[in-house]
């Protein structure tokens, strides 16, 4: 069993642990805040196990239907999620305005706190632990459980502070105001998954992933390895696809160029890991790229090399070799 694997049923276990104890301190209370907060536990126990689901079907390697592997699965995960923790936050700020148009006296105000607290306090360390594992483990599912869980801490000790409030002053509308105020911190927070959620959907380009992988390259690169252009990187899960044009000596056989393929190979997944999958579209040199080539000594070269281009976003994500008089890039 996976770590993200098992962190995630960890997580739903632990979901299904604290509502139970929220929805006692509410039964004691009949606080809406404290309601409210049981509420949107619920949510964290449908998308712990639909969590746990999708984070067992993206460990799945890939096969003949899904040759790019299951990784996706964890972004539709995550967008449910989102989905869930946005509408409940609606959910929450409708309780709370029918409570402060109908106030009902909160009861046992000091037991609530306690068991609130708790779970509150829980909820944080268990949700840093989460994203923590999800970072290193780069499993969306894990990571978006983990803010969710400690979206759900800050909402929670909101809670408490105002029943604290409440206690000390005997202002009933703090319980309904306290509600409204963690419920935008919720709705803000389910905004961000989905959002999240969707550009992996859409395989929106992951701008810092790109810079660091074309960064790592520069400072990596060899001579033969005179342009490099049309990147494209994608992360599935923990799974890294990139697709690239490597422009190599045209005087190359392919022996010659198969061994540069590998050597890129060997240079991303030593810094990005095992599960990197890279496809090499090899391209001969031009006579124009001459004077951005840095091979030494070169049999056929036409032109002195000025200097190699320094390979960056704005250049590498180009479908276009480098070097042409025109090129505005050199």
């Amino acid at each position: 069993m996976t770590t993200p694997v098992r962190i995630q049923r960890l997580i739903a276990v632990f979901s299904v642990i604290l509502f139970a104890g929220k929805l006692w301190a509410w039964y004691l209370t009949r606080s809406v805040a404290i309601l409210t907060d049981a509420l949107e536990s619920i949510v964290n126990v449908i998308t712990g196990l639909i969590g746990l689901y999708s984070v067992s079907l993206a460990a799945r390697p890939r096969d003949a239907n899904h040759p790019y592997g299951h990784g996706k699965a964890e972004f539709v995960s995550a967008a449910v999620e989102g989905t869930l923790i946005a509408v409940s936050g609606f959910v929450i700020i409708y309780a709370a305005v029918v409570r402060l148009i109908h106030p009902d006296p909160v009861r046992q105000l000091d037991t609530g706190i306690i068991i609130t607290g708790v779970t509150g306090v829980l909820n944080f360390i268990f949700g840093t632990y989460a994203i923590r594992i999800g970072t290193r483990h780069r499993s969306m599912t894990v990571e978006a459980a983990g803010k969710h869980l400690r979206s759900d801490a800050w909402s929670t000790l909101a809670v408490v502070a105002g029943l604290v409030l409440l206690l000390l002053t005997g202002w009933q509308w703090l319980d309904s105001v306290g509600g409204v105020g963690f419920a935008v911190i919720i709705v803000t927070t389910g905004y961000r998954v989905l959002r999240k959620s969707l550009a992996g959907i859409m395989d929106e380009t992951d701008q810092a992933l790109v810079e660091a992988v074309i960064a790592f390259m520069q400072e990596h690169r060899r001579p033969q390895w005179i342009d490099l252009h049309n990147l494209r990187v994608i992360r599935y899960g923990d799974a890294l696809h990139m697709d690239v044009h490597l422009t190599v000596p045209w005087y190359h056989q392919v022996q010659d160029a198969d061994a540069e393929i590998h050597q890129l190979e060997e240079l991303i997944r030593s810094h990005f890991g095992s599960k990197v999958e890279l496809f090499v579209h090899v391209d001969a040199c031009m006579p124009y790229q001459c004077r951005l080539c840095a091979v030494d000594p070169c049999p056929v070269r036409q032109e002195a090399c000025r200097g190699q281009l320094v390979w960056s976003p704005e250049n590498v994500l180009r479908d276009a070799k480098h070097g042409r008089p025109l090129d505005d890039t050199n």
